[in-house]
């Protein structure tokens, strides 16, 4: 009888993950078990056909790596952290329009 793979992510932070990114995990996990590393690099690269889920998932397994690659990305868009920052206070803050009276 072959002795089945296993395969355990360590997830380091799970906090933002959805329940979608949880069943991306887990599909990762059987891919591996079902097929080895060939499996695996090919369940990823399937991943990376919705860049937002790709991110999240990889996030939660490689949150440093994850970290290093947007900041690179940004600097290489010429983005500060500064600017990332400044952005993000703005896209949360809601936008309050008066209220028109005729």
């Amino acid at each position: 009888m072959a002795k089945k793979r296993t395969f355990e992510l360590e997830i380091a932070n799970s906090l933002h993950l959805t329940d979608g990114d949880w069943t991306e995990l887990n599909k990762l996990k059987r891919a591996f078990e079902d097929g080895g590393k060939t499996a695996l690099a090919k369940a990823v690269e399937q991943l990376g056909d919705d860049p937002i889920r790709y991110v999240n998932v990889m996030a939660a397994v490689f949150p440093e790596m994850i970290r290093e690659k947007l900041k690179d990305s940004l600097a290489d868009a010429g983005i500060t952290a500064d600017d990332a920052h400044e952005l993000l206070q703005k896209l949360e803050t809601p936008v309050i329009r008066p209220k028109i009276c005729h």
